[in-house]
């Protein structure tokens, strides 16, 4: 029998893959001829040769170890950006003092404890229809205004449910208030920031001031905020200054029946084995506002929290960060509203800009397009 393995003194199987070879290379021929098939692949060898990581590995030896040098003089950097930090802490308590008195003046004519005198109560307004008036004509209307003011309207003691009427006009505070909240921040008399003490961790205490109420024994809760402002070991080029790490809160001694972090449920409960059915009542936790004092604790044992509880703490740091920064000084702006709405003006003119690129952008689209058709 003829053997057919061999021809000529070939092996066959090294015919078929000299075959298989010959149509492959035929195959990559008419590939590479393709120029979307060129194009497509010089875009991906193009991204990945122009990422920073693959540039810097291209780089020698000796190079990559000046960068080396850089990272190390990057990290003294944030140590000593860490300590500015500290010093503009300390310059935040110094002018604290400074702002405290006008801040104590603010409560007094709030609660009206204090009466402002007529010089401490003028101010020019913007309203051109006042300023068309002129002379006696403008005199005559104030004189007016001020006896139809005094024979018609009451006149309350300071300025009522001031700290409750910025609650409902900042939608991160209205949001957490619940209607059953309402009548409690009504006797929210001022809020205070209070910054650590020199020496100390950094750290601040929001402090809310109430009146005498029918809730709870509490004149004053606090909620602490512990912040640090070093560079993380594992991660020093995260640095970006001083952030929360963890808060604090208060026991609230609620009065009888008028705690609103918790509601009473009633649950039937079957008994095992007599078969009979009973009632219970428990407490569950409720949503209020008066949770912010009894915070969500950060882990401080190494393990990590679960997304929503990240979440949670999140949004508490930035809630504590807006009281400090923003809502306490500015207090009598949100009250009136024109902190809200200089706010809003503000990020629609950044809408606005970013819809001015996208036009220019898309312009340039239909330029290239008339170019290269």
């Amino acid at each position: 029998m003829a053997d057919n393995s061999f021809s000529d003194g070939v092996p066959s199987d090294a015919l078929e893959a000299a075959k298989n070879a010959s149509h492959t290379e035929k195959l990559t021929d008419q590939v590479m001829q393709n120029p979307q098939v060129l194009a497509a692949l010089q875009e991906r060898l193009d991204s990945v040769s122009h990422t920073p990581s693959s540039y810097i590995e291209t780089l020698p030896k000796a190079v990559r170890r000046r960068i080396n040098a850089l990272k190390q003089l990057q990290v003294r950097c944030a140590h000593i950006e860490a300590k500015f930090y500290e010093e503009v802490h300390d310059l935040e308590r110094k002018y604290a003092a400074l702002y405290q008195p006008l801040f104590d003046k603010r409560r007094e004519f709030i609660t009206g404890d204090v009466e402002p005198t007529d010089a401490e109560s003028e101010w020019h307004s913007d309203n051109e229809e006042e300023d068309k008036l002129a002379g006696d004509m403008k005199n005559k209307v104030v004189i007016a205004e001020k006896e139809a003011a005094t024979a018609e309207e009451p006149n309350p003691k300071g300025i009522p449910e001031f700290w409750f009427t910025i609650f409902r006009n900042v939608d991160m505070l209205s949001e957490l208030v619940q209607e059953y909240d309402e009548p409690i921040l009504k006797h929210l008399q001022d809020i205070k920031v209070k910054f650590s003490d020199p020496g100390q961790p950094m750290s601040f205490v929001l402090e809310f001031h109430f009146e005498p109420n029918d809730y709870f024994t509490n004149s004053v809760l606090t909620k602490t905020y512990k912040m640090k402002s070093e560079p993380d070991k594992a991660d020093p080029f995260s640095f970006e200054g001083p952030e929360i790490v963890d808060c604090d809160g208060c026991v609230i001694d609620w009065k009888k029946g008028k705690n609103v972090t918790v509601k009473t449920i009633k649950k039937k409960q079957k008994h095992k084995g007599r078969g009979t059915v009973r009632t219970i009542t428990k407490q569950v936790p409720n949503d209020s506002f008066f949770n912010f004092f009894s915070p969500l604790k950060a882990s401080g044992d190494g393990e990590s929290l679960d997304e929503d509880s990240e979440f949670t703490l999140a949004s508490d740091f930035e809630i504590g960060h807006f009281f400090r920064e923003r809502v306490v000084p500015r207090a009598v702006l949100y009250f009136t509203g024109e902190a809200i709405e200089d706010n809003d003006s503000f990020e629609e003119g950044e809408e606005g800009e970013e819809e001015e690129l996208e036009g220019d952008e898309e312009g340039e689209d239909e330029d290239d397009a008339d170019i290269n058709p």
